[in-house]
């Protein structure tokens, strides 16, 4: 049963990671540049691992009992991917992608570092992912597979976000194209405004 739950908990992590969104789509980015982006990865993954025990642990109980924090969340993770979705929209219209060396000067270690964490734990919708949705799943396991489950869902987040760095840096001649960049972009501000629809339904329901 440990074992069944280790892997249930890879499958459950990586469906609630892999879906593209503003962390998987920084963590992208940073692959095309080849600018610092394992360290970009490192940094997601060290704070999904986080609120991942903050929820399987008791946490994801302690914010839904809290209705106003829920809504809270549930706005600010809304009003996040809809900003962010504009972001990839504008850069999409204006087309000025620059070339990944001329890039690379442009972000030190620290910005890298900053951004990381910003687009991970200023966006509510990670909570909602990590702390309410594997923390609520993670509550139905007791004892020794519960911590099966929690490692699984760890290590799908280590997994995915060095193969997604290593993935895009790899691609990087190819992704670095500017017409290509420009496709990722509107795919990416798509995927943003539909993943702040369903938060604004839920909000609703």
């Amino acid at each position: 049963m440990i074992t069944s739950a280790l892997f249930q908990g890879v499958a459950i992590g990586a469906s609630m990671i892999i879906p593209l969104g503003v962390q998987n789509s920084y963590v992208l980015s940073q692959g095309i540049k080849q600018n610092h982006h394992f360290l970009t990865a490192t940094v997601c993954m060290l704070c999904d691992i986080l609120l991942i025990a903050l929820g399987i642990f008791g946490g994801g109980k302690l914010i839904a009992s809290n209705e106003w924090l829920m809504l809270i969340m549930g706005w600010g993770g809304m009003l996040f991917l809809l900003a962010y979705s504009g972001l990839s929209f504008r850069n999409a219209w204006r087309n000025q992608y620059q070339s990944p060396e001329k890039v690379k000067l442009l972000n030190s270690r620290k910005a890298v570092i900053g951004t990381a964490f910003a687009v991970t734990l200023l966006n509510p919708h990670v909570y909602l992912d990590t702390v309410m949705i594997l923390g609520s799943i993670g509550g139905t396991f007791d004892g020794q597979e519960k911590i099966a489950f929690a490692l699984g869902t760890m290590l799908a987040s280590i997994l995915w976000f060095y193969s997604l760095a290593g993935g895009a840096a790899k691609l990087a001649p190819w992704l670095s194209l500017a017409k290509v960049q420009r496709y990722i972009d509107i795919v990416i501000g798509l995927i943003m405004l539909f993943i702040a629809n369903t938060l604004f339904q839920s909000i609703l329901s």
